[in-house]
């Protein structure tokens, strides 16, 4: 049974899922205390957060057995993201489900604010009958400025074109071709400044976005414009802001988010120019059983099918994507377990990755995360997985290095780890071959064709007549069947190597008498765990455990 506690106000129906679901025990505990979650996070293995419950470090080192935390909504500035990842903890979000719901309520927030809108309601409904204090402007025809062009930004877009707006895109991986397809013109920061009558921000907030509309911003706009602001507070210099209501240079501003929530400043709350509403842009009855659907229904795969779509913290792909790099993903952690054995177990300084042919074409940042947790799983067991795996390789002090090339090395699709101590270096190259699976095809310099198999037999000879008869015997003497046998040499009468196949494990004393056959050099038993049942892609539950 898996526990999972919820400590914001999430939609019970949105949890369905999970509260109906056998193996899963849901416990509600709304406006917890700190201390108090403190107290017992422990005993849970997910945890799901709107923006209210804040996810920190030290929470975190409590949590001894969380595998997952959920947030129901897009933004994580909540959660230690970092402190997670350390831990190995998942941190997933829904980044899709309130999209709408946050669109909508930025049009309904642009055209308050354009039509003063709560203004006029609060007079009326005081008793006043006054056309005159609120004349309002159109947005047609007028200038739209969009910083952030992600979902959101672009759902935006979309809808103020058809208030006959004009946009103006800002973002850092907005195209020339994406913003033509959209009918929107790409813009820097500046130009949106100097032309956008209103702008809305929809940006994450990071080290970058911080601040970024404050007081140099701000003087380089034309009088009058207008801010929305629905996507996270602190992007928006909420000081700067008001002094440049207060001069008059900016007509008005709606904010649905604040560097501090909830907000008690009196200049944000009872200036007449700044409409202001309480964090509400995903909140819609929809909105929030979508992201409770989505987050609940996540939680369910990772720990029944250890299946990620959604997490934060490393790295995404497309369904077609995973499907088409499947079998490299359960390839590329086989090389990495039997790569660092080829070490002789010592533990790598250096790591280095290479891509050939058309895997180059592809986002391979999944593939090299399984690669590099196979090499330090030797060595750290469980405590590594893919989340985890590029910081603990730092923490470990190794270095790696990624590079694609497109020759194709003789392989449509060929692969090439290597892993490096001192002046030891051991290399395997793999590739999927067209109906006949993953093969080992390179050993150091030695080209080789081997397919995986969990008990292999790795031997270092001298290439003279009679050595694999020799081999085949002593296994023979012992009992230990063959499954296949592969040489490999650079030259004839030169060093060669031999790698085997076998049912079961080998004895050190085998290994010992192996040795002892004349020419033979070195025997070395490798093995895999997981052959049959390994997924590359997904997050063994168990694998998810704490550092």
């Amino acid at each position: 049974m898996y526990k999972v506690l919820v400590t914001d106000g999430i939609s019970q129906t949105g949890l369905k899922c999970l509260v109906d679901h056998a193996n899963f025990i849901v416990e509600r505990q709304p406006t917890l205390p700190t201390d108090e979650l403190k107290r017992i996070i422990g005993d849970y293995d997910a945890l799901i957060v709107r923006s209210q419950t804040k996810v920190t470090g030290e929470l975190l080192e409590a949590a001894g057995r969380l595998r997952v935390i959920a947030r129901a909504g897009v933004g994580v500035d909540n959660i230690d993201v970092n402190a997670a990842t350390k831990k190995g903890i998942i941190v997933i979000n829904a980044p899709g489900a309130n999209t709408i719901a946050a669109t909508e309520h930025t049009l309904a927030m642009m055209l308050a604010m354009a039509r003063k809108i709560p203004q006029a309601h609060q007079k009326t409904s005081g008793g006043e009958w006054d056309r005159n204090s609120f004349k309002g402007v159109e947005l047609y025809k007028k200038t739209l400025g969009v910083v952030g062009m992600g979902k959101i930004g672009t759902e935006v877009a979309k809808r103020a074109k058809g208030f006959g707006m004009n946009i103006l895109g800002f973002d850092p991986y907005l195209t020339e071709d994406r913003a033509k397809k959209l009918g929107i013109t790409k813009a820097s920061l500046d130009l949106i400044a100097a032309e956008a009558d209103f702008i809305t921000i929809h940006t994450p907030l990071t080290n970058d976005t911080r601040g970024i509309i404050n007081d140099e911003f701000l003087s380089k706009t034309k009088k009058g414009v207008r801010f929305v602001n629905c996507a996270r507070g602190g992007i928006i210099d909420e000081k700067a802001l008001v002094r440049a209501i207060q001069s008059g240079h900016v007509a008005g501003a709606a904010l649905d988010v604040f560097e501090k929530e909830p907000v008690g400043d009196p200049e944000l709350l009872q200036n007449p120019n700044i409409i202001v509403t309480p964090h509400l842009g995903a909140s819609t009855v929809e909105a929030q059983e979508k992201v409770a659907e989505e987050v609940s229904a996540e939680i369910v795969e990772i720990f029944e099918n250890q299946s990620i779509q959604h997490a934060v913290n490393m790295p995404q792909m497309s369904g077609e994507t995973q499907a088409k790099l499947q079998p490299y993903l359960v390839l590329g952690d086989q090389v990495g377990q039997l790569v660092i054995q080829l070490l002789k177990n010592s533990a790598p300084t250096k790591i280095e990755i290479n891509y050939y042919g058309d895997l180059i074409d592809e986002d391979t940042e999944l593939l090299t995360r399984t690669m590099l947790r196979g090499v330090l799983s030797y060595h750290l067991s469980d405590s590594v997985n893919l989340i985890n795996v590029l910081h603990l390789l730092k923490e470990q002090g190794v270095s790696y290095n990624v590079q694609k090339n497109a020759t194709n090395k003789g392989f449509a699709n060929y692969l090439e780890l290597s892993v490096s101590q001192g002046d030891e270096t051991a290399r395997i190259g793999a590739t999927v071959l067209n109906g006949y699976g993953a093969r080992i095809v390179k050993i150091n310099q030695y080209r080789i064709d081997v397919k995986p198999e969990k008990y292999l037999l790795y031997i270092k000879h001298q290439d003279v007549p009679g050595m694999i008869g020799k081999v085949g015997s002593l296994l023979g003497d012992y009992q230990i069947n063959i499954g296949t046998m592969q040489v490999g040499r650079t030259e004839v009468g030169g060093e060669a190597i031999m790698v085997l196949t076998l049912d079961k494990t080998l004895g050190t004393e085998v290994s010992r008498e192996l040795v002892q056959i004349p020419g033979l050099d070195e025997a070395q038993f490798l093995e895999l765990s997981n052959v049959d049942t390994f997924e590359a892609g997904r997050v063994e539950p168990q694998a998810v455990e704490s550092v």
